[in-house]
């Protein structure tokens, strides 16, 4: 398809639908999509996927599927043109689609293949959804009619939407009766709204923008800042009801971290959201350790903690992630000032990469983050406009499992290990040191809830040859499982031939990271 039909069933004359011509330029970073919710002589949802050039667009009746093996009809309408992403308000009756049109969610998705152009003209698409309220994966499948295809939810069901929000745009916060209503055909910013009702809410959770691992640093002009050994957190401020602190993967850290968040608080900002990373600092050195922010968490002790604050998403109730990562910079600055206190602002190193690597290796960081010149904020991606370049022998593994204890070691022996290589659970070895008493107990009463018959794992070594040291018969049978929930940080000194990692030291737990997540990683050359 292309955009004539488009244009053909159109006439933009009376509807201030976005002209064909529109939107000729290709987007940065990750490919967008939009749903909208349309009433039109039936009212029915509109899927659009950003591809070719184009909005790829398929009608959905009853809605997108929300639990997984859900199958719904699509029906495969002419293509869009890009800028149709921010089109809402009513398209005059009498006009083709005439009536309401909101959007109703949108952000960006992952196609699940290379070529995701020659798949789809194949009959069938796997994607991820990264939108401000759906995310997870779906698949499209077309049927023998060539417009008639299925959208089938996949993967872990979609979380279910609060109604104030499921009826929302996420564009103007109004519902489809005051779109309606006002007559218009433009979209309205969150502003003009607000004389009838608050023009939006502080949402309850943003995913996080996602760093790409990388060998070398890409081509192109790229911003580098310092890679925080910590854990990564928004930073929710809400004006009289406080702040609070949310992880990664939706955790509340406000209570753990009460310091941090009433020093957030104290910054005198509502409906705004910061993006950072909570670290306890070395007394000696003034970097981040992992280590003490972990003997923090398990004890409660003494840490020197803070909130780094490397982004700004939004800034009393402007949404800020279609800003240049240059422009948030900015204003980050200008919120936090230069401070040595608990909110701290990262800031920007500068453009070259050889000589900062150089440095940073010298000062022993654990690498950089590199993120692109002009790129914008993408919640839940990893479209690549973020690279991390690690410098050293440490990363998240998942556990998959343990081993007795020996001698006079208590609860449990060694880690057993791995990581993900697509959707397979790749072993990657045993983890015996850096565990202390205290901890070890409290590791075997997570894992006892955790407690799995099978390995999760995709092999196992059986023997002691091309595996390194493997495991005999007996030994598996000495060998507990658990399913694959819990993440920890290690480092090691290399990886061996064979995929081991050599000398690996326990670091730490990571309740702020997916296991789905854990990937092979590698240093920067």
């Amino acid at each position: 398809m292309s955009l004539t039909e488009y244009k053909k069933k159109r006439d933009f004359t009376r509807t201030a639908e976005p002209a064909a011509s529109a939107g000729s330029q290709a987007s940065a970073g990750a490919k967008r999509f939009v749903i909208q919710c349309h009433h039109a002589t039936r009212p029915h949802y509109d899927l659009r996927l950003e591809l070719g050039g184009t909005l790829k667009s398929w009608a959905v009746p009853k809605g997108m599927p929300m639990k997984k093996g859900e199958k719904r009809l699509a029906v495969r309408v002419e293509d869009h043109p890009r800028t149709y992403i921010d089109f809402e308000g009513t398209i005059p009756q009498g006009e083709y689609g005439g009536g309401t049109v909101m959007v109703w969610d949108r952000g960006t998705y992952e196609p699940l293949s290379k070529t995701p152009a020659k798949e789809l003209a194949g009959g069938k698409l796997h994607f991820i959804l990264h939108g401000e309220k759906l995310n997870g994966e779906w698949y499209l499948v077309r049927l023998r009619e060539e417009k008639q295809w299925l959208v089938i939810k996949a993967g872990e069901d979609q979380k279910p939407l609060p109604k104030s929000m499921a009826a929302a745009s996420v564009l103007t916060g109004r519902d489809m009766k005051e779109i309606s209503g006002k007559g218009g055909v433009k979209k309205e910013p969150r502003k003009a709204a607000s004389k009838k009702k608050p023009a939006s809410r502080l949402p309850d959770f943003i995913e996080p923008m996602k760093a790409k691992p990388v060998e070398v640093p890409p081509p192109g002009e790229w911003i580098f800042e310092i890679k925080f050994d910590g854990w990564r957190a928004l930073a929710l401020l809400d004006g009289g009801d406080g702040a609070r602190l949310i992880s990664r993967n939706e955790k509340d850290m406000t209570a753990k971290f009460p310091e941090l968040a009433a020093a957030l608080s104290g910054l005198g900002v509502a409906d705004t959201i910061l993006d950072g990373e909570i670290v306890a600092l070395d007394e000696t050195t003034g970097l981040s350790s992992f280590q003490r922010l972990q003997a923090y968490d398990t004890s409660g002790g003494d840490a020197a903690l803070c909130f780094y604050a490397f982004d700004l998403p939004r800034l009393e109730g402007k949404d800020l992630t279609q800003l240049p990562v240059e422009e948030r910079k900015e204003k980050l600055e200008r919120l936090l000032g230069k401070t040595d206190g608990l909110i701290r602002y990262s800031a920007s190193l500068g453009d070259k990469a050889a000589p900062l690597l150089a440095k940073a290796k010298k000062l022993g960081l654990e690498g950089l983050i590199a993120k692109r010149a002009g790129s914008l904020y993408e919640p839940g991606a990893r479209s690549g406009a973020w690279v991390k370049l690690k410098l050293r022998r440490e990363q998240e593994f998942v556990i998959g499992g343990y081993t007795e204890p020996q001698g006079a070691r208590t609860h449990l022996g060694a880690l057993l290990v791995g990581y993900y290589d697509g959707k397979i659970l790749r072993y990657a070895g045993r983890v015996g040191t850096g565990f202390a008493d205290a901890l070890l107990k409290k590791l075997h009463a997570d894992f006892i809830k955790l407690s799995a018959k099978e390995s999760p794992f995709e092999s196992l070594p059986t023997d002691g040859g091309r595996w390194g040291k493997g495991f005999p018969p007996a030994e598996l049978k000495r060998c507990h499982w658990l399913r694959p929930k819990l993440v920890c940080q290690v480092t090691f000194s290399e990886w061996t031939r064979d995929g081991r990692l050599r000398q690996p030291v326990f670091l730490g737990m990571r309740a702020d990271k997916k296991a789905s997540e854990v990937v092979r990683e590698e240093v920067s050359k």
